[in-house]
């Protein structure tokens, strides 16, 4: 009777681990269901109801990790409850769980900011005027999901009793000797974020440098940029020279380019007519031109006696750089076809000898004889 009491209370210890590990294995898994298929769906759709969809976003990419996590977790009590494992095996264990849940929360950040940065440039981005949000945030995002394994990494191998001091140092000294090895790539790159950050020219701006080079934008990148000249030729120019010469763009303020038609009428003009007919003249463009700004309106002006004529300016604004050739050739033609309307003459350059009553021309003799004498 004795060794039959003895046999059953030696099943069931022996039953007792068993069931232990599945009930717990049982309950992890329904955990983890409940976790990733009930909460966080209720919780989503909670969040769909605030103005914002931050929180949402941080639903969704928290959502798989944490059901694996507590999946992970409820494994790691399962193993070591009830079948008890020796320190070495613990340890182990403990060793392992930490470093799937560090993995775990790596990915969990990495997909947090890669959501959060995707968000900014559907939504926010896309309703600016700026390209500088479209330019620098994809380079943000990459940089930051870089850091955040590269320290994930690291805090793996600390967890792993690895020694990273050597590695760290080896990071700086390493990283050291590339930057000194790349530094006019760094120089462009920092001299482009230089650019977009300011603001000084985007894409489709007319500018011109310091030593006359002038062209269109046709792409502001992080090493150089891309210019078409008037010749149609496309010049690159390293982002360091933006950042040592004088950039005139054309296209700042505002689009509109002031236009400006010197000319002068002979002194016998009468200059009231003159000026009647002038204003006439950009009235008329300023309503019938497309290259005209209308809003801006138009301007007159004697400016100086000159050496044959009286002169004057008009001055009005094109609606941008290239209605502004446009805008001047329409003006000098209306100004030149009234002109002849009115009789009124734009003299060629003259000038006029006033010589002393005594003075006579020699004839050829004396003038040979005198060419003799000296």
């Amino acid at each position: 009777m004795d060794n039959i009491k003895e046999i059953l209370n030696l099943s069931e210890s022996s039953l007792i681990a068993p069931s232990v590990f599945v009930a717990i294995t049982l309950i992890t898994l329904l955990s983890s269901w409940i976790v990733r298929s009930l909460l966080f769906p209720i919780m989503i759709r909670l969040a769909g109801l605030t103005p914002t969809e931050v929180i949402k976003i941080i639903l969704l990419a928290i959502r798989t990790p944490v059901s694996l996590a507590v999946m992970s977790i409820g494994f790691y009590y399962a193993l070591t409850i009830p079948l008890s494992p020796n320190q070495s095996l613990k340890d182990i264990l403990t060793t392992a769980i930490f470093v799937l849940v560090t993995i775990l929360s790596v990915y969990a950040t990495a997909s947090l900011i890669s959501r959060l940065f995707n968000w900014y440039m559907a939504t926010i981005a896309s309703r600016t005027q700026s390209k500088l949000d479209d330019q620098l945030f994809p380079l943000f995002r990459r940089v930051a999901v870089v850091l955040v394994y590269g320290i994930g990494g690291l805090l793996i191998l600390d967890q792993l009793n690895i020694n990273i001091n050597p590695l760290i140092a080896g990071l700086g000294l390493g990283g050291l000797a590339v930057a000194l090895a790349i530094q006019p790539t760094l120089s462009n790159l920092f001299a482009g974020t230089y650019v977009m950050t300011e603001g000084v020219i985007s894409t489709g701006d007319f500018i011109e440098l310091e030593n006359g080079m002038s062209g269109y934008v046709m792409d502001v990148g992080w090493r150089s940029t891309r210019i078409r000249t008037f010749q149609n030729n496309l010049v690159v120019i390293p982002n360091s020279r933006f950042a040592e010469t004088i950039i005139t763009n054309y296209q700042l303020p505002a689009p509109s380019v002031n236009v400006i038609v010197n000319c002068g009428v002979s002194y016998d003009s009468d200059l009231y007519q003159v000026e009647k007919i002038c204003n006439q003249v950009m009235t008329k463009v300023l309503e019938t031109s497309p290259s005209a700004n209308k809003e801006y309106g138009g301007y007159f002006g004697y400016d100086k006696f000159g050496d044959s004529n009286v002169d004057f300016w008009i001055f009005a604004q094109a609606t941008d750089r290239a209605a502004s050739f446009q805008l001047k050739n329409t003006l000098m033609q209306c100004l030149h076809e009234e002109f002849n309307k009115s009789g009124i003459v734009i003299n060629y350059p003259v000038r006029t000898l006033q010589l002393p009553q005594e003075w006579k021309p020699m004839n050829n003799e004396a003038h040979h004889a005198q060419n003799d004498i000296t």
